[in-house]
């Protein structure tokens, strides 16, 4: 009998730590991506139209190490400032999980933003940017690559932003990447 109720408090501990009450971002991701307040997009990285730019050798390495973009952006408008203050809360709360590294923070005339990690510094996976305006509305966008290097992910960020890039791929959502 003991050995059932203590083989009952395990698997209680277990589903207990297996069922986290943060969000992760994926999940956020997949629970939006049908949301009529988002637009969703799944992107290759050539969308960036960069393979022809005069990129530094850092900047060209950084360019190679990415796989695709995965965009999540809220377009806030007067019916939906309680849905947009909300949905830019969870963002939030979910880029506060300690597993996620701060690179650096934007401030711009359009808006502010992080851009933040997970990983190893000199080998990441994963870097996320995040913009938002409380006029327009949030982006956020996973980029997703092997090995990336933080140094020359923010090279490569100063390369798209001083491009020709015009963001017209992307439509509104292009205007945050070029900030």
């Amino acid at each position: 009998m003991k050995k059932f109720v203590l083989f009952g408090a395990m698997c209680q501990l277990a589903l207990f730590m297996a069922c986290s009450s943060t969000q992760s971002l994926q999940e956020y991701y997949v629970d939006n991506s049908e949301n009529p307040n988002f637009i969703s997009l799944n992107l290759p990285v050539s969308i960036l139209n960069l393979e022809h730019a005069d990129l530094t050798p850092a900047q060209r390495e950084a360019l190679q190490s990415l796989r695709k973009l995965d965009v999540l952006a809220f377009r806030k408008k007067p019916d939906n400032t309680a849905a947009y203050n909300s949905e830019k809360a969870k963002v939030n709360e979910i880029l506060k999980n300690k597993d996620w590294v701060e690179l650096i923070k934007l401030n711009s005339k359009y808006g502010k933003g992080v851009v933040k990690y997970l990983g190893d510094e000199n080998a990441i996976d994963e870097v996320v940017i995040f913009g938002n305006s409380d006029d327009k509305g949030f982006a956020l966008i996973r980029v997703l690559g092997k090995n990336m290097n933080p140094a020359h992910i923010m090279q490569l960020l100063q390369a798209i932003q001083n491009s020709d890039y015009d963001g017209q791929a992307l439509g509104d959502i292009g205007q945050f990447l070029k900030g």
